[in-house]
């Protein structure tokens, strides 16, 4: 059964996050979240890859977490978007990835599991590099904009002709051995067996 859209959106309203982090496959997140324990409450902190996002932002929107625990077990943990319970996200690596779903990382242990292009992000929250992205534009300096700067294409190098190599009168050069052929023995016929 689906909720008709005006419930939908109320829903969404009353419990969801205001500010979606934006979460990409293929970066490596620290999620506090509150526990409660009897009656005292701690904040945990799981650290993993995000291998994949699935349902969109909505209410129903929810993204896998995988880390190596102790004794290089995979722990992988669904979180859904909006849960209360989560207090902040902080994306420490960043790795720019070609597909949707990063499964085959279940497979994977050690140097394979790593990104050839993995950057490292000072563990700022995703709001924090948005803000210093975005900062510089934004109506506290709405005369400084943000500045794209080209990295200058590398020019190709020029080959240098190649010398042929002298030859030297003085070193004679040995003619090449031909193979040996071997010689097969035909059976011995022995005149007396006839």
């Amino acid at each position: 059964m689906t909720l008709p859209t005006h419930l939908y959106q109320a829903v969404n309203k009353q419990f969801g996050r205001s500010s979606i982090p934006d979460l990409q496959v293929g970066d490596t997140i620290r999620i506090h979240q509150k526990v409660k324990e009897g009656d005292k409450e701690r904040v945990q902190v799981f650290e993993g890859l995000v291998i994949a996002a699935k349902h969109g932002t909505g209410m129903n929107g929810t993204f896998t977490v995988r880390k190596i625990a102790a004794g290089g077990v995979g722990v992988e943990r669904v979180f859904p978007l909006h849960l209360p319970t989560i207090v902040k996200i902080e994306r420490v690596k960043h790795a720019n990835v070609r597909r949707a779903k990063l499964y085959y990382m279940r497979g994977r242990a050690g140097k394979a599991a790593r990104f050839s292009n993995e950057k490292m992000l000072q563990g700022k929250s995703w709001e924090e590099q948005l803000d210093e992205v975005v900062g510089e534009a934004s109506d506290e300096n709405p005369e400084k904009e943000v500045e794209v700067v080209e990295t200058p294409k590398a020019e190709p190098a020029k080959e240098e002709p190649k010398a042929e190599p002298v030859k030297d009168e003085a070193v004679k050069e040995e003619p090449k051995a031909e193979p040996k052929k071997e010689l097969k023995e035909e059976p011995k016929v022995d005149a007396d067996a006839k």
